[in-house]
C-alpha cells in the first residue's frame, strides 16, 4: 500500500465535509501496488476490519455514512470484490449488509482526520476500546 487517504464518497454533495456529508459515506482511498498485492486482497482486508454484517453501520458509529461499501472501478474489480463478498458471506454463515458500489468521485477529508489513529492515539485507543470494537471484531471473526 503506497497511500490511505479518509474522506467522503458515494454521494452527489460536491465538497462535502465532516459537518456536512450527508448523503455520502465516509470512505478510504487506497493506493497501492498491484505487483505486491491484488484488488481481492486488499477488499478482504477491508471485510476483516469490519463487521461486515451489520446494515446500521460500524460497531459504534451507526447511520448511512457509517454503512460500509466496496467501490469497483472496472468490471473486474466490481467481480473481485462480489467473489470477496460472497466467500465472507458463507464464511460467516450470514448475510453481508457490505454494498459492492461503482466508483465514485472521492472527496478527501480534512487534515485532522488523515492519519488520525497515528497523530491522536490516546483518543482513538479511548475509542476503541470504550466502544468495544477489537471484541466486536473477534466475536465476528473468531475462528474464522
Amino acid at each position: 500500500v503506497r497511500d490511505v487517504v479518509v474522506g467522503y464518497a458515494g454521494g452527489t454533495r460536491p465538497r462535502p465535509t465532516y459537518e456536512n456529508h450527508a448523503g455520502h459515506l465516509e470512505a478510504v482511498r487506497v493506493t497501492y501496488d498491484p505487483a505486491k498485492i491484488t484488488y481481492a486482497q486488499l477488499v478482504d482486508g477491508f471485510f476483516h476490519r469490519i463487521d461486515p454484517t451489520d446494515d446500521r453501520g460500524q460497531i459504534c458509529d451507526f447511520g448511512p455514512a457509517y454503512r460500509t461499501a466496496v467501490f469497483a472501478a472496472s468490471p473486474d474489480e466490481k467481480t473481485a470484490a462480489e467473489s470477496v463478498k460472497s466467500r465472507v458471506a458463507k464464511t460467516l454463515g450470514k448475510p453481508v449488509a457490505t454494498r459492492i458500489l461503482p466508483a465514485a468521485t472521492f472527496w478527501p477529508g480534512e487534515g485532522y482526520h488523515q492519519d488520525y489513529a497515528r497523530k491522536n492515539p490516546m483518543n482513538y485507543n479511548a475509542y476503541r476500546i470504550g466502544c468495544g470494537r477489537d471484541a466486536r471484531l473477534k466475536a465476528v471473526w473468531a475462528g474464522r
